[in-house]
């Protein structure tokens, strides 16, 4: 299938590694000029000259997501730089594991800057750079854990719900130019995955421990990779899904139980 991706322009936010550098591999892979941000310049250099191999322009400028300045700065710099913007990607690391009784007002307003305020700075700064676009669209990298709250990460939990209502409210307010979806990564085998799993399980279990003991939970019985969830998120950023909006798409091997 052509996703009429050749000759356009995505930005992809926190993108030096993870889910992230999978949707900046793959939208080059099509044929795209690919924007990229993430805090650590090092690793995200790095990334860059990955995406580049596939013959494509990249523009790639250290940022940190839950500075506002930053976060709307790294968007207008890539547009202008690529000449044009199709497709947003909106993603940035997770908050923190909690449970509510040991978050503070410092924890959640972290956590929120982070998830749900640099998605709003971002779609901002890109909106009027889509608006000249004749594909424009926004896909939004969120969690599982909006449809299944998870133990433990209390911030997540709410602060991603907020961003689907916001995602929600959009795909009415900037139809019919702009699209704009939600995509729900599951247990996708990333470092912050493997984070998590080494904090839940301490001293007494390593993190693959962990992973395994979490795997069995999920009907395909493992973890995704990032490329398998990077095959979804483009598709619905890109002009092949031309007809899908206000929608939230779970790559997440069955573990949503819900049956909406």
């Amino acid at each position: 299938m052509d996703l009429g991706l050749r000759g356009r322009a995505a930005f992809v936010a926190a993108s030096s590694k993870g889910m992230g550098l999978a949707i900046a591999r793959l939208f080059a892979a099509e044929g795209a000029d690919v924007g990229m941000c993430a805090r650590d310049a090092e690793a995200l250099r790095s990334a860059a000259a990955s995406v580049e191999q596939h013959g494509v322009r990249v523009v790639a400028h250290p940022a940190d997501l839950s500075d506002g300045t930053q976060a709307s700065a790294v968007v207008e710099r890539a547009a202008a730089e690529l000449g044009r913007l199709d497709m947003l990607v909106v993603n940035a690391g997770g908050p923190p594991l909690g449970v509510f009784e040991t978050l503070d007002d410092a924890a959640w307003h972290a956590a929120f800057e982070l998830t749900f305020m640099s998605a709003t700075r971002m779609i901002r700064a890109a909106l009027p750079h889509l608006r000249h676009s004749d594909a424009p669209s926004i896909t939004i990298v969120s969690s599982f854990t909006v449809r299944q709250p998870v133990m433990g990460l209390t911030l997540s939990n709410a602060i991603r719900t907020g961003v689907s209502g916001l995602a929600k409210s959009l795909s009415v307010e900037l139809a019919p130019a702009v699209r704009i979806n939600t995509v729900l990564p599951g247990n996708i085998a990333t470092d912050r995955a493997i984070s998590l799993a080494a904090s839940r399980g301490g001293a007494t279990r390593s993190a693959d421990e962990v992973m395994a003991e979490s795997a069995r939970s999920i009907p395909l019985q493992r973890y995704g990779t990032p490329d398998e969830f990077a095959r979804v998120a483009v598709f619905v950023a890109s002009p092949a899904a031309s007809y899908v909006t206000g929608t939230t798409v779970p790559v997440d091997g069955g573990i949503i139980q819900a049956v909406l």
